[in-house]
């Protein structure tokens, strides 16, 4: 098995192959610029990973990868427009560079793209991906919905939220394993259950993310620290105090979240107060290490050797490390 850096190395020498110039110009450029954006490529590594540890070259699925890939940035160049967003990995985001228009039609360009690297593979093997596919990226729309909605909503329930950060975020992480899986030709009983790993740990990295947004170094992160409370966003700290609080917590968290005369770095300096002493944070760090857990459960129903188990659980540590 390789290391992750060698899984990164040889996807974006396969994708450099993939963002080529072509007509339109206007069309393709976009494109291009998000795919070569950076980030860690953490869902085409796990597709490259899961298809070797069930004994696949991991040449033979690259385009299942890659689409995963193209699909996730299609994903963003479309957040991006809804979110009025400026910057991407610090840099333009793509409707800011060129225009709006230009930003949904590239996307819509890139949904179709991600769709066309199936026909690669042999039909069976195709079916079985576009199937999952399309579960995925309607499941990762309702997920966005839903964020969308509980902007609006004061009375969003700790179940509602973790559905809709598994379908914004962990379906995806979960469909990136089990199309490395398909690939390989693992049985079904070992596709479902990579999948639910994936979708574990990708809840737990979600949940974790919540917390790093509040309390992180930001050194490290790769966000500015807090931003969630600036957004006033109803995160699971938020809803976890609302649960767990004394009344005198639950005003004081809708008061400062609220409040137009905190400077920001009151603000978050005084929900964050707030978010440790109702013990949302504690909870917090205790669901993300529930959700860990469950997912390392899932390793010991899968048919493969020791070693393959260690090295997913390796990763997973990693990841919950924030170590790649």
């Amino acid at each position: 098995m390789q290391h992750i850096e060698q899984y990164q190395k040889s996807f974006i020498t396969y994708m450099e192959g993939f963002t080529t110039d072509k007509e339109p110009n206007n069309l393709y450029q976009p494109i291009n610029y998000i795919l070569k954006l950076g980030g860690k490529r953490l869902r085409p590594v796990l597709t490259l990973m899961t298809a070797e540890v069930f004994g696949s070259n991991i040449n033979e699925a690259m385009d299942a990868a890659l689409s995963v890939e193209v699909f996730h940035n299609f994903s963003l160049v479309h957040d991006d427009i809804m979110d009025d967003a400026p910057l991407r990995r610090g840099k333009e985001t793509v409707h800011e560079k060129w225009d709006l228009n230009t930003g949904i039609l590239s996307g819509d360009a890139m949904l179709i793209l991600a769709y066309q690297l199936f026909e690669n593979y042999e039909p069976k093997t195709f079916q079985a991906l576009a199937k999952l596919f399309s579960k995925t990226a309607l499941e990762v729309c309702e997920g966005q919905q839903y964020d969308i909605d509980f902007e609006t909503r004061n009375d969003v329930s700790i179940p509602e939220y973790l559905k809709m950060i598994e379908y914004k975020t962990a379906v995806l992480v979960g469909a990136a394993m089990k199309m490395g899986a398909i690939v390989a030709e693992a049985s079904n009983e070992n596709q479902d259950a990579i999948y639910d790993f994936g979708r574990y740990l990708g809840i737990a990295f979600q949940l974790q993310d919540d917390y790093l947004d509040a309390f992180g170094n930001p050194e490290t992160f790769g966000k500015q620290v807090g931003g969630d409370i600036l957004e006033n966003k109803k995160t699971y700290l938020y809803l976890k105090t609302l649960e767990l609080g004394t009344e005198t917590d639950k005003v004081n968290l809708i008061e400062f979240m609220n409040s137009d005369t905190l400077s920001n770095d009151a603000k978050v300096k005084q929900v964050k107060t707030v978010f440790k002493t109702s013990g949302a944070a504690e909870a917090t760090q205790l669901a993300v290490k529930g959700y860990t857990n469950k997912a390392f459960e899932i390793l010991k129903t899968l048919n493969i050797s020791e070693d393959k188990k260690q090295l997913l659980r390796t990763f997973g540590e990693q990841l919950m490390n924030r170590n790649v």
